[in-house]
């Protein structure tokens, strides 16, 4: 055996007997030379080695730690697509989210990360500094599409992506869901069929009931993304106008779809001429050394839309978004003129002057580590407390674990007894228009771990445990 090949069975066995636990950082390159007598060239093949194996992964700036053990999802069984003709998701969403805002809950079921962990005194200290060099006529200037330097900045990200857009197609918004909302009514009218992901952001499902628009949920495959050969099916047999799909990050399972997925998927919308529209607002908040690149890289036809955010990796507050809108751009600014006229421009230019003085990175970088390492210790407690009950999302980022328990489980109603207990969670039902994955549970896991933490998981294990038990004492 190569003398990597034993450093790597070494690390192996000691993550395998616990030594090293889910979540922890193993020794660094430089530590693991000294101790081994070993060449750093050596020890970076052994780690790069049980990378490959799924026993560790690499953070930038930070170094290698142990990822929790696997518990892969089941893909829906049967794989079907699911025709709605009409959603009705918006009071179950209102009522969730509207629980979940008490300062009062273990935040299990929040929709945006730990605030704590965004640079507000940087953010601060720049929307102090642009408003007092603030220009009155930017006002009028930075109507739609927004802040030419803040686009241009957007612009120069994709770029480094090796994504040419033109700063004029890009739209600024006041966060995501507007991008998403309005690329989706340039592209629709009333009673249109559009598919999306199952399960899928709730937000889409809002967007699609607003609209009066018909959905076509297509099963997502864990790990991988949405099934293309049931896709492929029901672009022929329904004029789709539309396709809602996450391939970075995906909400609520986190994964990222290969670049051979993207492609494919992509390929096949070309073909059938249907446009997508690109929900990539996780696109920083990765896991690995390098950020996915978006599914519009493969878009032949030029006609995709790709939204973007600020909101969910640099500033929760300030709710501004963006759509790459490509020929569609004009349009999107006339309904954003007739809606919400224009995103805060103070926003805008605070947001410009960060990307401009440079430093961001640096906050995505602490951001992706913390969030990762939090993620990794919800996982391996959650693990510990249900055993084989349970199959956990192995996310490629983000700050969301989501969880699949037996099909008699009703998240509905759990949530209401996690409330009452005090603290909050987002029941799977929110993740499509028909309920099918009410077994399911998504938790927040951005948070730092505490007491209370860890009492809230306990506690949702019990009741878990006692409504599966009540199940089967009556069978």
């Amino acid at each position: 055996m190569s003398r990597y090949g034993q450093l790597a069975a070494l690390l192996q066995q000691q993550i395998e007997t616990g030594l090293w636990q889910p979540g922890e950082r193993i020794p660094s390159i430089r530590q693991s030379c000294k101790t081994h007598t070993l060449s750093p060239m050596t020890v970076l093949q052994a780690y790069q080695l049980l990378e490959s194996r799924g026993l560790i992964l690499a953070r930038p700036q930070s170094g290698y730690y142990v990822k929790a053990a696997t518990s892969p999802l089941r893909a829906c069984a049967p794989q079907q697509a699911h025709y709605t003709g009409s959603v009705d998701i918006n009071d179950l969403v209102f009522e969730v989210l509207q629980a979940s805002k008490s300062r009062a809950l273990v935040p299990l079921g929040m929709a945006v990360a730990d605030p704590a962990l965004f640079p507000h005194p940087q953010l601060g200290r720049a929307l102090a500094s642009c408003m007092r060099r603030l220009d009155p006529f930017s006002t009028v200037a930075d109507l739609p599409p927004g802040n030419e330097a803040l686009r241009r900045a957007i612009a120069q990200r994709y770029a480094s992506d090796g994504l040419a857009v033109d700063p004029q197609e890009i739209i600024i918004t006041t966060g995501a869901m507007e991008a998403l909302s309005l690329s989706l009514q340039v592209l629709t009218e009333p009673g249109d069929w559009v598919v999306v992901e199952s399960p899928t952001f709730y937000g889409a499902l809002q967007a699609i009931e607003r609209l009066q628009l018909k959905v076509v949920e297509i099963p997502v495959i864990p790990g991988v993304g949405i099934d293309l050969a049931l896709l492929a099916e029901a672009l022929a047999q329904r004029p789709i106008k539309a396709c809602w799909l996450m391939g970075n990050v995906q909400h609520p399972l986190g994964h990222t779809m290969p670049d051979g997925h993207k492609q494919g998927l992509m390929q096949l919308l070309n073909r059938h001429e249907v446009p997508l529209v690109e929900d990539d607002v996780y696109a920083e908040l990765y896991v690995g050394r390098e950020r996915p690149r978006p599914i519009k890289l493969w878009d032949a036809r030029g006609d995709s839309l790709l939204c973007g955010s600020w909101t969910k990796c640099l500033a929760p507050g300030f709710r501004v978004g963006w759509v790459v809108a490509g020929p569609h751009a004009e349009r999107i600014q006339r309904l954003q003129l007739m809606s919400t006229l224009s995103t805060n421009v103070p926003s805008q230019l605070a947001l410009a002057d960060m990307l401009r003085q440079g430093g961001v990175d640096a906050h995505f970088r602490r951001l992706r580590h913390t969030l990762a390492q939090r993620q990794q210790q919800m996982r391996a407690a959650l693990l510990r407390l249900f055993q084989e009950e349970v199959r956990i999302s192995t996310p490629d980022g983000g700050y969301f674990l989501w969880l699949e328990f037996d099909a008699r489980l009703d998240s509905r109603a759990l949530h209401a007894q996690a409330l009452a207990c005090g603290f909050s969670l987002a029941p799977g039902a929110l993740f499509s228009s028909q309920g099918q994955h009410n077994h399911c549970l998504r938790l927040n896991s951005s948070h730092p771990w505490r007491p209370e933490l860890e009492a809230a998981l306990t506690r949702l294990a019990a009741l878990i445990h006692q409504q599966l038990g009540r199940h089967e004492s009556r069978t």
